[in-house]
């Protein structure tokens, strides 16, 4: 039984359709996209959706519970959901402090409220695993903004941290994509461009690269505080 954040468009969505090809329960979710997570649930064999916004504790707690309410148990987690705003890097002023709060609160506060939330049900039936979903903006200079990198490293900080004391009945791992076709990039063209020409790979990803990794560390048994660049290479560059 699979509980993934952020689910109704992109990585997250297939996220959720891969896990459920392979025959598992799934928990959608969304902040505010509820009519496209209702229609992504009723699509899957069996999927329930709860709308959650995970930068709120309380939250985070009743998604937990709804959870486990509907299904009887969690095994893993998928903490996809996250925020950003394209800043260039250069431009300091144009970064709000409203800016830091919203983007550092969901993509890693948000995503420590959750799991520890989820803490007690991943280890009520044995154990379970946690795929938290960064960027490669998290280890290079790179992404949409300075926020949003700062936030996924320290995210990718916060997945090895947690390995280290959940173990051994919840493991908890990372996936760090590059630039991936989603949504949210639909209109990057000139950054995919240039993307698809430096990277090994030659091409943008898509966001089933990333949830077949996602899929690999939710069930890879002996696998904990890894940090799985999805990239197409480009970290090589």
């Amino acid at each position: 039984m699979a509980l993934v954040t952020g689910s109704s468009s992109g990585i997250g969505e297939e996220v959720s359709r891969l896990f459920a090809a392979h025959g598992a329960r799934v928990v959608v979710n969304s902040a505010t996209s509820v009519e496209a997570g209702r229609r992504l649930a009723e699509s899957l064999p069996d999927a329930h959706y709860v709308q959650a916004d995970i930068s709120d504790e309380a939250s985070c707690r009743r998604l937990v519970e709804e959870t486990v309410s509907h299904y009887g148990r969690l095994d893993v987690l998928v903490n996809n959901a996250g925020a950003t705003r394209v800043i260039p890097h250069h431009d300091l002023d144009a970064v709000t402090d409203d800016d830091w709060k919203r983007i550092l609160g969901t993509n890693v506060v948000g995503t420590w409220y959750l799991t520890r939330a989820a803490v007690p049900a991943l280890r009520a039936d044995g154990g379970g695993a946690v795929v938290n979903v960064t960027s490669i903006a998290g280890v290079r200079p790179t992404g949409s903004s300075i926020p949003y990198a700062v936030s996924k490293a320290g995210l990718n900080h916060l997945t090895v941290l947690l390995a280290s004391v959940l173990g051994p009945e919840i493991r908890v791992n990372a996936v760090a994509p590059g630039l991936v076709d989603t949504p949210w990039t639909s209109d990057w063209g000139p950054v995919k461009e240039a993307w698809a020409e430096r990277a090994p790979l030659r091409r943008t990803g898509k966001p089933e690269d990333v949830a077949r990794v996602c899929l690999t560390l939710a069930t890879s048994a002996w696998m904990t505080g890894e940090i799985v660049l999805v990239d197409g290479g480009m970290h090589l560059r």
